[in-house]
């Protein structure tokens, strides 16, 4: 898999895919993105790129890292954008539950037609192997641990848009041959998250602002907390292991950590590095939110040879200094 094509690439995970994937000598990449997001100068911190145009992609390029300006909902755009590829990572979407119930049409238009968008693209020139970035967020209120064998009952349109892009996957996978790998990542946290609205880039955020904490109902929600070099690394593993077409894998960490433990971790890293928490404030519990979630993983260490690697305390340290040195570099 030598050649790469990511939408969203500008965005928290794609940057930090990036990062990993240009260690790789024989690697070229392909992004998509409509900066919706990430920037320009977020994608530049990452490596030297060029940008190009449609017209200019029928000419080669020397260049490792190309990015393309464009949005997943024009077909057009993405039947152009993905010839040539190897594999297809497919990161773009509208994140989160609250966007998705503020904008519950926008959420799919997003997320199921960009979605679709992109599987027929691969479909009409023949792409080998699609790797679908989805959530716990399709199964809903469930007992944890989330595992791949649960019903399905989402609780808010952003679950209900993920569960439809891997119904796509497996459409595609069963009637067209591509090799469709959808991954539910738990709540992912790490570097190059300044743009994220999940708990922990939030919550680091405040604190550097001296803003208070705020923490939705009663803080005994749960998570599975997961470091984003253990998701890049599940993700280039689902585009290079053999024989999982179709498969669908839970990547998290089999931990369950509450809203109210998690901050209690963070506060205690934050003041290592000298900086104070300005306390914490209520809010009212949002909709469609899920009270637990944690997830078992071992279909994933088993078909993928995946394990997480990062302890939670060491993933949130690494976290927090990335956020001191970006902001100290201005």
């Amino acid at each position: 898999m030598s050649h790469w094509l990511i939408t969203g690439g500008c965005g928290f995970v794609g940057r930090n895919l990036i990062d990993q994937l240009l260690t790789r000598p024989e690697v070229t990449i392909r992004v998509v993105d409509n900066l919706s997001v990430g920037t320009r100068q977020e994608l530049a911190a990452i490596h030297s790129y060029n940008e190009r145009t449609l017209q200019e992609l029928a000419q080669p390029s020397a260049s490792r890292l190309e990015l393309v300006v464009g949005d997943i909902k024009d077909d057009g755009l993405m039947s152009i954008v993905v010839r040539g590829a190897d594999v297809v990572v497919h990161l773009a979407a509208n994140s989160g539950v609250a966007a998705s119930v503020a904008d519950p049409r926008g959420d799919c238009m997003n997320n199921v037609v960009g979605t679709l968008n992109c599987l027929e693209a691969c479909r009409q020139h023949g792409i080998r192997r699609f790797v679908f970035a989805s959530s716990g967020a399709p199964i809903g209120n469930c007992e944890p641990p989330l595992h791949e064998e649960m019903a399905a009952h989402p609780v808010s349109p952003y679950g209900a848009s993920k569960l439809a892009g891997e119904a796509y996957c497996s459409v595609y996978q069963c009637s067209f041959g591509i090799e469709t790998v959808a991954l539910r990542f738990g709540n992912c946290y790490g570097p190059f998250s300044s743009h994220k609205s999940s708990v922990v880039a939030k919550f680091i955020r405040q604190a550097l602002a001296q803003e208070p904490w705020e923490i939705f109902g009663d803080g005994q929600q749960t998570r599975d907390f997961i470091y984003v070099q253990d998701i890049t690394d599940a993700i280039i593993r689902s585009a290079t292991v053999e024989g999982i077409g179709g498969e669908v894998f839970q990547i998290a960490t089999n931990s369950e950590t509450t809203v109210l433990e998690l901050a209690a971790r963070l506060a205690n890293i934050l003041a290592n590095h000298r900086v104070a928490v300005a306390g914490t404030r209520k809010a009212n519990a949002r909709v469609g939110d899920v009270m637990r979630s944690y997830s078992d993983t071992r279909k994933a260490r088993v078909r993928l040879g995946w394990v997480p690697r990062v302890p939670l305390e060491e993933g949130l340290d690494r976290t927090v200094q990335w956020f001191l040195q970006a902001r100290s570099s201005g």
